[in-house]
């Protein structure tokens, strides 16, 4: 039988993920490929670290999947550095031109192809939003973890762009750990500021319970790039729909199993955008939600 070998950034657990990657299962068994019938299917969560996403790697390299499937910028990466032969679709990535994974978006050259989420202007968007939600906001970070999100940084220097346009400070908050995502909420919470929680390479995730409570609880204002976690509790989110990449994603690895040339399948990116307010964590942070967000968003209630 052919094999698909997935390698996620997040760990085993993160609902989420797991979520996600069903969808990609169930997207492959829509075109007629059954797991443990016409097809071998192993997915391995090594989570955001990299050493162990690069070990995780290897062993699936070694086990000569048909196919590769990726899901973050680090577990790409790893892939990548593992094989050149083996093809690679990947989903969720921001930038993969600019982390260097990419060369040519319209006809790969390598082994890699896929969907990818946000270019670095969408950092403009996020705070827009923040400001809208949060008027008198005059601080902003924005909160990724540079092993996971490689990406970060371009994030932080278009979001300077916007500085004087928006009337925000904005920083950039690099974190490694969950203490430091927790120093980052506090530093907000002293400031009056609000915070971006850029995509994340599967580092948030592991925190998501954790941060989302203390982001409450310091009544600090924060926007994802996931719905997910504004579904779980974070006031807001704006972004592609990541479970309908996975989808995407199986229509790739369907093709590659058979026999589609990688070179003819380019890069994608997200061209559909949601908005979600959770309006019950709205109340509890006492903000009055403006009307014009109000018409251009999904609400939780």
């Amino acid at each position: 039988m052919p094999a698909v070998g997935v390698l996620t950034g997040n760990v085993v657990g993160d609902p989420g993920a797991q979520m996600r990657v069903e969808a990609f299962q169930q997207g492959l068994t829509d075109r007629g490929w059954v797991a443990n019938q016409n097809y071998r299917l192993e997915v391995r969560w090594p989570g955001p670290d990299p050493a162990r996403q690069k070990l995780e790697a290897l062993e699936l390299v070694a086990a000569a999947p048909d196919v590769l499937f990726s899901t973050s910028t680090g577990s790409t990466r790893a892939l990548r550095d593992a094989t050149q032969r083996i093809p690679i679709v990947f989903v969720g990535l921001s930038d993969p031109v600019g982390t260097g994974l990419v060369a040519n978006l319209a006809r790969p050259a390598g082994n890699l192809t896929g969907f990818s989420l946000y270019e670095h202007s969408m950092s403009g968007k996020w705070l827009g939003l923040l400001k809208d939600m949060v008027p008198g906001m005059s601080h902003a970070a924005l909160l990724f973890n540079p092993e996971s999100a490689p990406y970060g940084p371009f994030y932080v220097q278009a979001a300077h762009q916007m500085e004087s346009r928006l009337g925000l400070k904005i920083a950039g908050a690099s974190v490694r750990s969950g203490p430091e995502m927790a120093g980052a909420i506090e530093t907000a919470a002293r400031t009056g500021g609000g915070l971006v929680v850029l995509p994340d390479g599967g580092f948030f995730g592991t925190h998501s319970a954790m941060a989302i409570a203390l982001l409450a609880q310091r009544r600090v204002p924060a926007i994802f790039a996931v719905r997910f976690y504004a579904s779980n509790g974070g006031l807001m989110s704006y972004g592609a729909d990541l479970t309908q990449q996975f989808r995407d994603g199986a229509g790739y690895v369907d093709r590659l199993l058979r026999g589609a040339d990688i070179s003819t399948l380019p890069v994608q990116f997200a061209t559909r955008f949601e908005f979600v307010i959770n309006m019950k964590t709205a109340r509890a942070l006492g903000l009055t939600v403006p009307s014009r967000l109000l018409l251009d968003a999904e609400l939780i209630e």
